[in-house]
């Protein structure tokens, strides 16, 4: 007889997967974790796993060499077969989640791969949970208030990584009927609000990178002319992590869409007068126009310089904002919080200054 406190996880050793492993360890509501990963990413799990254990040695973690493009995830039918009764939750989170993705790779490995990952999950005799991690910018360029309960297909999507997530979170809501699912939106995920930690400066951080760069001059202008419905959704992985390991357990979220998006978020031009006044001991002064910024980004070693990708300047000017309203019924009982962006935003810029020049935090830019 199986404890059923077996987890499988895909998108391991990433930031955001092995510390809800860590999260289910410290919790002590799982025993062992199976991860799929990668032959080519084989070495960098078994050292993060190491380092995992040696914070929970009574613990387990198993790797499995795998492929999410491939059916059964490129396991054979004996590891299938030995492994598909242990499992209690199923975590996805395998993605590409670059802004500048190219359509074939998001297309094969957001759509295609989480094809493969909801066949696996049917698969799975006593699955109690199939978490999904989606995003909240399936929204694409819609406006306006953006419900947990609505899937409405875009005019548009501002990048690949949008479409492809909309259409992979479409194939996960079309098994909500057969198993057991939760899907997750996340706003943007920035570092933990306590230490700061992050393992790459995307989101927010692009803020910083352009900023740091823009420090040479005598002062840092706006960029845009945001109105104040141009809101920045941002959250610290603490409440990704906290949120998604108690939704895990309750039964109230199964069938569930939920957006992990701050409540109460603060306006774009807020955000940037704050973080520029941190990092530079004075205020913001002046303004680049979005347009001019466009033209500045269109050229790949002036966006290498600045550290900032393309597609980032979209979201400067999208007026959108999330409603919250599924997440905070769902989590009325908990002690789960979203810090105040704002108020965390010393200790996420104190890391990052301490780890700019650090290339593997750094997101390539294309």
């Amino acid at each position: 007889m199986f404890s059923l406190r077996t987890y499988f996880y895909t998108g391991f050793p990433g930031f955001i997967t092995s510390r809800l492993i860590a999260e289910a360890f410290e919790q002590n509501i799982c025993d062992e974790a199976y991860v799929v990963v990668e032959e080519c990413q084989s070495l960098n799990a078994e050292v993060v796993a190491a380092t995992l254990l040696t914070r929970y040695p009574t613990k387990q973690i198993h790797i499995i060499e795998g492929d999410i493009t491939l059916p059964n995830l490129g396991l054979t039918d004996v590891v299938v077969e030995e492994l598909a009764p242990k499992i209690s939750v199923l975590w996805h989170l395998a993605a590409i989640y670059d802004l500048a993705v190219t359509r074939t790779l998001a297309w094969r490995v957001n759509v295609h791969g989480t094809s493969m990952v909801n066949d696996f999950a049917k698969q799975l005799p006593n699955l109690s949970r199939y978490m999904y991690f989606s995003t909240a910018y399936v929204a694409g360029t819609r406006t306006g208030k953006l419900k947990e309960t609505e899937l409405s297909t875009p005019a548009a999507f501002k990048n690949y990584y949008e479409e492809t997530k909309f259409e992979a979170e479409l194939l996960v809501e079309d098994c909500k009927a057969e198993l057991p699912i939760t899907i997750l939106r996340p706003g943007i995920v920035c570092g933990h609000a306590t230490t700061g930690e992050t393992n790459k400066f995307d989101g927010p951080y692009f803020l910083m990178n352009l900023i740091d760069r823009l420090s040479k001059l005598p002062t840092v202008p706006y960029v845009g002319k945001s109105k104040a419905k141009t809101e920045l959704n941002v959250v610290p992985v603490n409440y990704i992590i906290e949120a998604a390991t108690y939704l895990a357990l309750t039964d109230e979220a199964i069938g569930e869409t939920v957006h992990l998006t701050d409540p109460n978020p603060h306006p774009i031009q807020e955000v940037y007068r704050i973080m520029v006044k941190e990092m530079t001991g004075q205020y913001p002064f002046g303004n680049i126009s979005l347009n001019v910024a466009r033209r500045v980004l269109a050229n790949k070693k002036l966006r290498i310089y600045f550290g900032v990708e393309q597609q980032a300047l979209d979201y400067l000017a999208w007026q959108a904002n999330f409603d919250t309203t599924v997440a905070e019924r769902l989590l009325k009982n908990s002690t789960v919080k979203c810090p105040d962006f704002i108020a965390i935003l010393p200790v996420l810029i104190t890391f990052y200054e301490a780890h700019k020049k650090d290339s593997a935090k750094q997101v390539k830019i294309l």
